[in-house]
């Protein structure tokens, strides 16, 4: 049993209620998987976690009105991560991003600034809230061509502009790692008397080393959401939401998640973010160093082949919009330019190498405190057995499909739940979609970004990457034609010269 310091009150409670073999006369129906193993069907991997998977009884604590071991193992992890006050949240980030935006937007019409590039978990927030964003174009890396946080001018100006604005939502780090100080733009929201609100999906590990980038928390954000099962060690689907300061309305946020989570949360899941901290309280830094150790091994490995490199900030100095890389995230391409992200990741898969996600350029590795030396190893024999495939060096320059914004700065956009009508819409093909609003979204997956949005123009450059991603046979969720031959779009009323 671990010290009281670092103890794991909730993960502990069910293990006593394991222990104790008590005869379960209350959900669930599985009755700690006996109907399992009464029946002698299998499942043996899964009936041990029914073992645990309970529900609020005596002693279990109730996740929306905590007053015991739950309540215990959200404060020692709002005292482990540095916030005021953290909720466990058992539907991801999701869960997290969509109560930050209806504990912020609380009358139908409020605006909100809004990272364009945001995970699709926001505009569904967005139309829940029946609020208006306003997005706001991210920086663009020149040398990558990927997106990261939106720059200090065009945050200011959009305080400027909107002074009624309920606050500032972006996501920090992107996808691939990158990502850069938040501190300036915390700094401009409270200025204005606003919240910032950062998706920290990816970061959650931040600041918890000293080769780790510091933390949306430690920059001055007000609500930050974390997934704890993605970069940590929790079971899918359990995260975190931070808050500091009085910019935000807790009793209210707690009533938002109530709202948009189950009441009949997942114990396993609630005792693993538990338990995830509780290792890191007790390893302490040392964690991380097997890990980061083997995502140095992997950089040095690939530096020495003549074809791959990966994503790196340029040592010779800053960039506005990249300056911060989480090490364990390590974005591989094939720099001949031959192979792009996709037919990488399907050669890496078909030598038991598992990315987490490709696009048309560059293939991401999500290393953590699992990742292994002989992992490296494996990974490293398969890149040098493709360095010896023939290969003509090219400068063949991969597009993004990162999302372009003709503005800095645009006009608010009201996002609600009222969906258009099938007899407003019509399906075209993509080429013939340019200056066409869109009625559907596209979201490329992973990593779940909309591309477009219902109500979005269509321009040349996004039909293009749309028929890149058709190309390259890219996961697109929200698409009616899965395929991507088609899109559906709003139909033309006469004499509207392409407006509906």
């Amino acid at each position: 049993m671990l010290d009281s310091k670092e103890s794991a009150p909730l993960y502990e409670a069910l293990l006593r209620y394991k222990k104790s073999e008590d005869v379960s006369f209350h959900v669930p129906g599985h009755k700690d998987g006996q109907a399992y193993r009464s029946l002698q069907m299998g499942g043996e991997p899964l009936t041990q976690v029914m073992d645990i998977d309970i529900t609020e009884i005596t002693g279990s604590d109730d996740l929306h009105h905590p007053e015991g071991v739950i309540l215990e193992a959200q404060q020692r992890a709002t005292s482990y991560f540095g916030a005021d006050q953290t909720f466990f949240l058992v539907g991801g980030s999701t869960a997290g991003n969509l109560a930050l935006i209806l504990s912020v937007c609380t009358t139908p019409g409020d605006v909100l600034l809004v990272q364009r590039n945001v995970h699709k978990s926001v505009i569904h927030g967005l139309m829940l809230a029946n609020a208006n964003a306003v997005f706001l174009a991210p920086q663009i890396h020149a040398k990558s061509g990927l997106a990261t946080i939106p720059a200090q001018d065009t945050v200011r100006e959009a305080l400027r502009r909107h002074p009624n604005a309920k606050g500032v939502l972006v996501t920090h780090p992107n996808y691939y790692g990158m990502g850069t100080s938040l501190k300036p733009l915390a700094e401009l929201c409270h200025n204005s008397g606003v919240p910032l609100l950062v998706d920290e999906a990816h970061g959650a590990h931040f600041g918890l080393h000293p080769k780790l980038p510091e933390n949306a928390l430690e920059a001055g954000a007000d609500g930050v959401v974390q997934s704890t099962h993605k970069m940590l060690t929790a079971l899918t689907m359990g995260a975190m939401l931070h808050v500091q300061g009085d910019l935000l309305d807790r009793r209210l946020l707690a009533q938002r998640l109530a709202m948009i989570q189950s009441s009949s949360p997942s114990y396993p899941i609630m005792a693993s973010l538990d338990l995830s901290r509780s290792l890191l309280q007790t390893k302490g830094q040392v964690i991380f160093e097997e890990g980061l150790a083997a995502a140095q091994t992997i950089r040095n490995g690939i530096a020495n082949l003549s074809r791959f490199d990966v994503l790196k900030v340029n040592a010779s100095g800053t960039n506005a919009a990249y300056d911060i890389q989480d090490p364990f995230k390590v974005v591989l391409y094939d720099a001949s330019g031959q192979w792009s992200g996709y037919e990488l990741q399907e050669k890496l898969e078909a030598a038991g190498c598992i990315p987490e996600m490709s696009d048309d350029r560059y293939v991401v590795l999500a290393l953590s405190q699992g990742t292994t030396y002989k992992d490296t190893v494996r990974l490293l024999l398969t890149l040098e057995n493709m360095d010896k495939d023939e290969y003509i060096r090219e400068s063949t320059r991969f597009s993004t499909w990162n999302i372009a914004q003709e503005d800095e700065v645009s006009s608010p956009i009201l996002f609600s739940l009222t969906p258009i009508s099938e007899e407003m819409t019509e399906a075209v093909s993509i080429e013939q979609s340019v200056g066409r609003q869109a009625a559907e979204m596209i979201i490329p997956y992973p990593p779940g970004i909309p591309l477009l949005y219902p109500g979005e123009m269509i321009s040349k450059e996004t039909m293009v990457r749309l028929v890149g991603l058709r190309e390259a046979k890219a996961k697109c969720q929200g698409a009616e034609d899965p395929l991507l031959r088609a899109i559906r779009v709003r139909k033309v009323k006469e004499g509207s010269r392409g407006k509906v």
